[in-house]
Order: C-alpha cells, then structure tokens, then sequence
C-alpha cells in the first residue's frame, strides 16, 4: 500500500504545521519539513519542540533563506526531499505541500489512489510552445542569468536584463534538456525522486543553469521529471486542488467551501485562508477518517469562472473585439434570432427558412459544429468566425445571392449584436423569451461544467437562483440596449400574439408568421 512521504515548505503558523504534521503522520504516512530561514527562530524552535518525539517527521538537515522567483525555493525543496529519502525508506510516493494546503480526500482514499496508478503526477508542458505562461518575461527566464529577485530589486532585476541583451549575454539552455513548465505542486514515486537525485549528482552544468533560472520552481522538478521518466508514465496534473484569478493570485478557500472542495478530483486544496477554523477543522477530521465515500463532480474550476466572470454589476469580462471588419452592405437586412435554448432558436429559424424562404444559419458565433459553406477558411474555428465576423456574414449573403438572412446568436453576446448593429445595413433582432424549470437549468449547468451528477444539492441549491438571475440579467439587458427593430416572442404567449412580433420582425404576412408561431414542439424541451 502508499506510504507518502510530504514535503512540507512553510514559513508561518507554527501551531498549524505541527497539527498538519501530527494529523497526517497519525495516518501512517511522513513529513519532511522545511521551515524558511528568513522566519523566526522561536517558532522554529517551537514546532522542533512538539515534533521531536515524533518518529515519522524529519527536518531538513539545512534551512535556506527563501525568495519568491529564485533558485532558494529548489534548494529547500532539495533539501526537504534529500531528509526524506534517507529517513524513510518505506515511503513510495513524495508529495509537495505548502503549509496552506490541506487534505480534501481521507488517508484512505489518498493511498488507493494513488496505488491504483503507478504514474507520477507533475505539470509538464513545452515551455515554448505552450502558453502556461500568461504574463511577464517568457523566454528570458532561461537565457540571461537572473542574479536579483524582481520582487524586492525590481531597479536591479531589470537593468541587469537589459545590460545582458545589450552586450548580447544570452546563454544556450543544455542541449539534451527539453525545458518543460508546470505547477510546483507535484506528487512523484520514489524512484523518480532517487533518479531526479542522481541526475542533480551527476549533472552539475544542469544545476548551474538552474540556479541562475528566473521561477525555476516552475520548470526544476517539470523539466527533470520528464528527462528520467517515460512520457506515459506521466499524468500531466497535480493533486492538489488550486485555482487562479484573472489577476494571477491564488484563490482562498473558506468555510462555505468544504463541500465544493470534497466534491473535485483532488487529494489536497491551496489555499485555506487561516480566518477558515470550521473549515481547517472539518477537513483535519476528515484525513483520519475511514469508509469515507466522495461522490466526485470537479465543478470547481467552471463554477469560478461563472461566478467571477458575471463581476461587481453582472458582466466583467465581456467579450471585446478589436477589428471592425467589412460592411455588409446598407441595402442587406440582418435579422438576428436571440435565445438561451438554443434548440428553440434552431426550431424556429429552421421554420423560417422552410416557410419564409429566408436563408438561415444557427449559432454560428457559439458552435463550433455549425454547419457552414466552405468560404475559404474563415469559418473554420470560432475565433475566426468571430474575428472576421462582419466578413464572413457579408460572404454568406453573396454566396446565397440574398438581401436578407436571418442568423443565431447567444443573448451573452451582446457586444457581438451591437457591432452588427453598428453597421450601415438594416439589422433586426428578434428574442425568444422562454419559460426555465429547475430541472432545465440543472441540466443546463451540467451542460457547461457547472454541476456534475454528484454536486452535493446544496451547492445546486445556491447556484440555481444565481443562474436564473444570469439569465434573467442576459433578457433585460437586450431590452435596456434600445436596439431599433428589437422584437420579442415569448413562450407563455399563443400563436396569435407572437404572429404579430414575429411578421413584423421578418416582414412577412401575418398569416406565414401565425404558421411558423403555431410550429409543433417549438418551444419543447
């Protein structure tokens, strides 16, 4: 069975290390325990004291002053990792901690786990070819030497970067390591760990290069991990449960949390904030705990994006678009279908088409799948569809020899609505207003990541009213934007009344319109 050898890198809170060191150790697993030089000695002394007698903890033979960005990180986790080899030699698995992690998933369910795959689990991908890194410096982490950490010498950091591109400095990264980049937190079995060791032994000219790295702590473990190990032996994730925010900080977890984060795919979660005591509480019970069962539904990440996304009034991060485009053409009429159920707007465009004679097209700024004429390329992806968006509708009413078309576009678009309205053609719009059950919006949600079959209920319960009031929000947002042309049918309404909006909009008779309103199933689930 797993034995698991934690390695714990901390700088605060000794009364919380020492309870995450006994809590973990009761299990029957270890910790190798490194506690930064730059913090006092008092409470280094303190957690020594309480973890002296206790045979399953060790500490690193040498305390390393730690900065974020530098080489001091790797030596520490070194020196954490070397403490562990020798002093348990029983321990199959190495874990990286930091003390703001905790368990999520019971010791029991952690070493099952863990036995049922023999595979390391570290980030490690391409650092040039994969965009892991969203901001700052990218290549120059590697080829100039980074002596000044940007943080606290960010004057000195820079200067040196510059007098290095200047006199031409740039160094060749060895030639036999792919550079790999990923998250810190890593869990690897113990004979990568003793092949990493070795490698660090026999490779001085790699550790060299290292140490002058700018984050190696990102791209150490990634890169030699992936140089001793088969690329299949290999799980490109970590086990430890962590999220970012649109600003680059860790997201911290609190007491509401604990259900959301028993339910992800995860063994251990940073960060717990330490104002979190019911939560730091329940989870520290929970490692000990045995015939736990976790009903696993990883909506975590989703759920955030949804939530953060909507920001401080409803909308933060709209989508932008940055080129203008071609014009459609002023004697050209856009009649644009707006609708969250998306097959209710197929229906009915679909029955435009076979009554009106009007060519239409679905969600073509949404779906991917979307059936289009070749035209060349540009609608090959969404984001090209999107960029090129005027272009390629202008494209379709040639193709089609038609002054009019009518065409799908999701209600949280509305800046892609208001750029087509911004062109000198005719454009309409038209929104479906339909009814939303409970069992529709779970589905929904499932739909798009934010739930899963074993979301605990009462997270759906507080997650239904807020997507309800999203869609809610989306509808009136389309009638506060005063759209000229803007037109509603609505679900509650019969055929007669929804005629009317609907032959307006298309500028048929009312009698092709009353048909099309009267439809089979238009507005079915």
């Amino acid at each position: 069975m797993a034995k698991i050898a934690y390695i714990l890198l901390c700088h605060k809170d000794p009364e919380g290390i020492i309870a995450q060191a006994e809590r973990l150790t009761a299990a029957g697993d270890y910790m190798a325990i490194h506690f930064d030089a730059n913090a006092r000695k008092a409470d280094y002394d303190r957690i020594r004291l309480a973890l002296e007698g206790n045979p399953s903890v060790v500490f690193a033979q040498r305390r390393i002053r730690c900065g974020w960005g530098e080489w001091s990180l790797v030596e520490a986790t070194l020196q954490a990792v070397r403490a562990a080899i020798e002093a348990f030699p029983r321990a199959t698995h190495f874990y990286m901690l930091s003390g703001d992690c905790m368990c999520i998933k019971s010791a029991e369910y952690a070493h099952d786990y863990l036995d049922r795959e023999d595979a390391d689990f570290i980030e490690s991908f391409d650092f040039f070819n994969s965009d892991w890194i969203k901001t700052g410096i990218k290549k120059e982490r590697l080829i100039y030497r980074h002596w000044f950490n940007e943080r606290r010498h960010k004057a000195w950091f820079y200067r040196s970067l510059d007098w290095q591109k200047r006199l031409g400095l740039a160094r060749k990264i060895p030639d036999d390591l792919q550079i790999m980049i990923g998250s810190q937190w890593w869990c690897l079995r113990r004979r990568t760990v003793e092949w990493v060791l070795d490698f660090c032994d026999r490779r001085r000219d790699v550790m060299r290069f290292f140490r002058t790295t700018w984050i190696p702590d990102e791209t150490f473990f990634q890169t030699l991990v992936r140089h001793v190990v088969p690329e299949s032996q290999i799980r490109l994730r970590p086990l430890t449960f962590l999220m970012f925010t649109d600003y680059g900080m860790p997201v911290t977890f609190y007491n509401d949390h604990y259900d959301l984060l028993l339910a992800q795919d995860y063994l251990f979660a940073r960060k717990i904030s330490p104002e979190a005591i019911e939560l730091k509480t329940k989870l520290g019970e929970l490692y000990a705990a045995t015939g736990r069962a976790f009903a696993i539904s990883n909506e975590g990440r989703s759920l955030f994006r949804f939530l953060t996304g909507r920001g401080r009034v409803g909308r933060r991060f709209a989508p932008r678009f940055w080129e203008t485009g071609t014009s459609l053409g002023r004697e050209r009429t856009l009649m644009i279908v707006t609708c969250k159920k998306w097959h209710v707007a197929k229906r009915l465009v679909d029955q435009i088409g076979a009554r009106a004679g009007i060519p239409v097209v679905h969600y073509l700024f949404n779906e991917a799948s979307c059936a289009l004429p070749d035209m060349g390329g540009i609608q090959t992806t969404l984001e090209k569809r999107t960029r090129h968006r005027r272009a390629l509708v202008r494209m379709l009413f040639d193709l089609w020899q038609t002054d009019r078309l009518v065409i799908c576009i999701d209600p949280t678009n509305i800046d892609l609505i208001q750029d087509f309205y911004s062109d000198k053609s005719n454009v309409r719009l038209l929104h479906v207003d339909c009814a939303f059950s409970d069992d529709y919006l779970l589905g929904h949600a499932r739909r798009v990541g934010l739930a899963a079959d074993g979301t605990p209920q009462d997270v759906l319960d507080r997650l239904l009213p807020t997507i309800r009031y999203d869609i809610r929000f989306e509808a009136d947002r389309l009638r506060d934007a005063d759209f000229d042309g803007f037109h509603r049918i609505r679900e509650e309404a019969s055929p007669d009344e929804n005629a009317l909006p609907l032959a307006r909009f298309l500028g048929i008779p009312f009698e092709t319109a009353r048909e099309i309103a009267a439809s089979d199933h238009l507005f079915r689930d």
